[in-house]
């Protein structure tokens, strides 16, 4: 009896929530955190470099984040790459130190960075929906060639959905503590 790769599928819904821990890890929060600068590239060498790889990010205090960087020379380029971000943030350097201040968060930001993780939210649903229809689009084909039965058709794409609720169930935990974190004063 053939089956679905069911293992596959869980791969790939996990891996679409894999990407909404990391896009969530960059959502300020008014709360200090090394990954806010992940996304942030710094032109150096005559391209562009993830922020990790010129210096060592850390956050030294709740409310500050600190990047030490390797190369003097570009003490310069790291201070623009954070200040041209969109993350709203102004930093200053202390010899090869760059210090960053995360501000308070207004009422206002709070909102619009809640609607910000709920897009991403929803886009992962999407994501996780697409391998759903992958796997119950597999089962038709293997139907129809004949390798399952209508009976193992119906069980597998149970079990699909089973995987299917189990993941949104997850990205929507994920989308209520990210929230609950963004509105904490």
């Amino acid at each position: 009896m053939a089956e679905p790769d069911l293992a596959d599928l869980k791969r790939r819904m996990n891996g679409a929530l894999e990407v909404l821990r990391q896009e969530f890890g960059g959502l300020r929060t008014g709360r200090a955190s090394t990954s806010l600068l992940e996304p942030v590239t710094v032109d150096a060498y005559g391209s562009q470099m993830p922020m990790n790889q010129v210096g060592t990010v850390s956050a030294p205090e709740p409310r500050m984040l600190t990047v030490q960087v390797w190369d003097k020379s570009l003490v310069g380029a790291v201070e623009k790459a954070i200040r041209d971000s969109s993350l709203g943030l102004n930093p200053a350097s202390d010899g090869q130190l760059v210090r960053v201040p995360i501000p308070e968060l207004t009422e206002e930001r709070r909102q619009e960075m809640t609607k910000v993780a709920g897009k991403y939210a929803e886009q992962t649903r999407v994501a996780v929906r697409n391998v759903r229809r992958d796997g119950m689009e597999l089962l038709k084909r293997m139907e129809k060639d004949h390798e399952i039965s209508e009976d193992e058709h119906r069980h597998w794409g149970q079990e699909i959905q089973k995987i299917t609720d189990e993941l949104i169930g997850k990205i929507d935990d994920a989308l209520a503590t990210k929230e609950k974190e963004i509105m904490q004063v």
